[in-house]
């Protein structure tokens, strides 16, 4: 017979008890069943594990060291047991998540991972920045678990990339271009869209894909507005870096207003520009589990209460 973890607890339960009967009595089986297992793993151990008398068992030597092993791998099955009932229930466990540098700078995505840290203090969260195309990538082939962007630039099958908040998008515009001088009388600075006929854009995309800024030029062939795109780079920073150096003006969430603020000037689109920068969360759909499970369903959570808390404030 093979040894099996069924035949260690008979056998600690028979040392425990130092009686087969009494024995038989906690594990809710009969003697003779009982006495049939430990002679059995006797016979395939090759050494008696217990002294038989009339009051009951006692161990023999060899006896005393499988009960130490036995207890000790008895212990770390159970051990085992629970690290994964706890990775099941998503208190547990890894989780690597992926951001845009765009998507990192909207507050909702640090109180994300603060509420998560306190409500899961035993995730361990692995974060690392990249491109939208990047993360959606690495979230499809699980090099992370899920990650957020802004609007997506691919679906890979078996990628869920869910909506968790909506923001306008601003135009960032150096603080001596033409643009960034508000006329008297206009609300708020905001800008038309025949106003950046001919204007020099920096995008943060990769080429070819949507997103953002493809949605832009969307626009702009729709309304007959011709701009000019003098660079694409793979970071929001880069682009803002560059914004700041004179460059170029683009196009940006606008939760990213106050990066180099004495050097940029953030200004709204019109109303009748539909442009808007969306916070997406990637993740895979089979793997709505465990930690990856866990932090959908509270950040799900947390952008359900901030919408309900915009609604009402409205």
């Amino acid at each position: 017979m093979n040894i099996e973890f069924r035949h260690l607890r008979y056998f600690v339960a028979v040392a425990d008890a130092r009686h087969i009967t009494r024995a038989a009595e906690r594990l809710g089986m009969q003697q003779p069943p009982l006495s049939q297992q430990i002679k059995g793993l006797e016979v395939e151990l090759g050494v008696p594990l217990f002294l038989r008398h009339p009051k009951g068992v006692t161990l023999t030597d060899a006896g005393q060291l499988f009960y130490a092993e036995a207890t000790r791998l008895l212990r770390d099955c159970a051990a085992m047991q629970e690290r994964m009932l706890a990775f099941a229930d998503g208190s547990q466990g890894m989780l690597s998540i992926g951001f845009t540098s765009s998507s990192a700078a909207h507050d909702f995505t640090p109180e994300a991972l603060r509420v998560c840290r306190a409500t899961y203090p035993g995730i361990q969260l692995v974060v690392s920045e990249n491109n939208a195309a990047e993360i959606t990538d690495a979230v499809a082939s699980s090099r992370l678990h899920c990650g957020f962007l802004r609007v997506p630039v691919a679906w890979p099958k078996g990628v869920v990339l869910k909506t968790l908040l909506q923001e306008p998008a601003v135009l960032a515009m150096p603080r001596d271009h033409p643009l960034a001088q508000v006329p008297v009388g206009k609300k708020q600075g905001a800008v038309q869209l025949k106003e950046l006929q001919g204007e020099k854009f920096i995008f943060v995309r990769k080429p070819g894909a949507p997103g953002l800024y493809a949605n832009l030029l969307e626009l702009c062939t729709r309304e007959g507005v011709a701009i000019n795109v003098v660079s694409e780079v793979d970071r929001m920073m880069t682009n803002l870096n560059l914004v700041a150096a004179g460059a170029g003006i683009s196009v940006v969430p606008s939760s990213m207003q106050g990066t180099h603020h004495n050097a940029i000037v953030y200004r709204p689109l019109a109303r009748s520009v539909k442009l808007g920068a969306p916070l997406t969360l990637a993740y895979r759909k089979s793997d709505c589990h465990g930690p990856t499970g866990a932090f959908v369903e509270l950040v799900t959570k947390i952008a359900a209460e901030r919408a309900r808390g915009a609604t009402a404030s409205a």
